[in-house]
């Protein structure tokens, strides 16, 4: 029944054109451009506008796409074009689709990071087609407004609720190539810092490639300094196995939970019953017990944010205050629960709420309705 659920939720994903990517012209339309380096290890097809399907593909390649994005739409909102060619008054579209050599990463990389040449690197979830994972990125990455270079990695999922199993072993079969993208941007000159968010079994993914650069390091590379996990679909025994490999030299880890998410729930299901981390309460116990003693983690609880998506599974990047929290703060590398964030009003002020301690190692500031629940060190 939950998959059945699941499955009619999602049916409008299914309803949209699959070409959408066939780039436009923007004309005179007033939009807003955001320049992608795409890495990916799917499959290339010769099919218009998709250019890449769920298969699994035999090398890494690497894409310049541009997204145009409406001036006039919610944050959080991504405007899918009913037909093919989009118009880019209304409709998320791509006005540039091109292949790119390792080589060009520089001139892009000079061309996109800004002044403080950061690099964002995001990993996309289960159940995504190619096309989905260029525009939900491009959103987020307009939306948040955070000054990096952005960076997706985008791993041979199928875009189908019943793949489940083949998208986890694609997960796998993309980890050294992840690491790969990680190390490189971590080790140019050009570079000042990397952040790293990952969704969904992406997480699984980002933690997996870390620790493996961790583990023939030595370390995890000192620029990237924070990784973002939004409802990761991850068994919490193993993300405490993969934390601690990382060696003590690791990135600030933030974790956007909610126990209310409906995938994850699901998954839990198909994993043996294990608890998802991405879907833990983190009011109760063991898991209070265990953030307490936690370094260097911070935890947002989104279990009662209403205006995210129907499967409460994307509210990191359908939610308006997420979204504007990890533009302000989160991508930035900052603390959420310093007495900085009620003084420059980050959330709204229909957000912030009264303060709350737990416990001696923690400090949690309760919004209205996000928890935050942060270790005491960040290290």
């Amino acid at each position: 029944m939950l998959i059945l659920g699941l499955a009619i939720a999602l049916t409008a994903c299914a309803s949209r054109p699959q070409d959408v990517l066939t780039p436009v012209k923007a004309g005179t339309a007033s939009t807003d451009k955001v320049d992608l380096l795409v890495a990916t290890t799917r499959a290339p097809t010769d099919e218009p506008g998709i250019y890449f399907n769920g298969e699994r593909g035999p090398d890494l390649t690497l894409s310049n796409v541009v997204v145009s994005i409406p001036e006039k739409r919610e944050v959080g909102s991504i405007q899918w074009p009913s037909r093919v060619p989009g118009d880019p008054a209304r409709d998320f579209v791509t006005t540039q689709v091109t292949k790119m050599q390792p080589n060009e990463a520089k001139a892009w990389f000079k061309r996109t990071s800004g002044k403080k040449r950061r690099v964002l690197i995001f990993v996309h979830g289960f159940n995504t087609q190619y096309a989905d994972s260029v525009f939900r990125f491009a959103q987020i990455v307009h939306d948040t407004d955070a000054n990096v270079a952005p960076v997706l990695f985008s791993w041979p999922s199928r875009g189908s609720i019943f793949d489940y199993n083949y998208d986890r072993e694609s997960a796998n079969f993309s980890r050294s190539e992840l690491a790969a993208v990680i190390s490189a941007a971590a080790t140019s000159p050009a570079v000042s810092d990397v952040t790293i968010m990952a969704h969904s079994m992406g997480g699984w993914l980002a933690v997996e490639a870390l620790r493996q650069i961790a583990l023939q390091d030595g370390r995890v590379p000192a620029k990237v300094s924070n990784l973002i996990l939004a409802s990761p679909d991850l068994d919490i025994d193993v993300f405490r196995k993969q934390v601690i490999e990382m060696g003590p030299k690791r990135p600030h880890i933030t974790l956007f939970v909610s126990a209310n998410d409906r995938a994850l729930r699901l998954s839990r299901l198909l994993s043996g019953r294990m608890t998802r981390l991405g879907a833990v309460d983190i009011t109760r116990e063991p898991y209070l017990s265990q953030m307490e003693s936690a370094t260097g983690i911070t935890v947002l609880d989104l279990t009662a944010l209403q205006n995210g998506d129907r499967l409460n599974h994307s509210k990191f990047a359908t939610s308006p205050e997420v979204v504007q929290l990890m533009g302000d703060r989160l991508i930035q590398g900052q603390s959420v629960t310093d007495s900085s964030l009620a003084s420059t009003n980050a959330l709204g002020s229909t957000t912030l709420g009264a303060g709350h301690v737990i416990g001696s190692a923690a400090g949690a500031v309760l919004t209205a309705p996000i928890l935050i629940f942060e270790s005491a060190a960040r290290k």
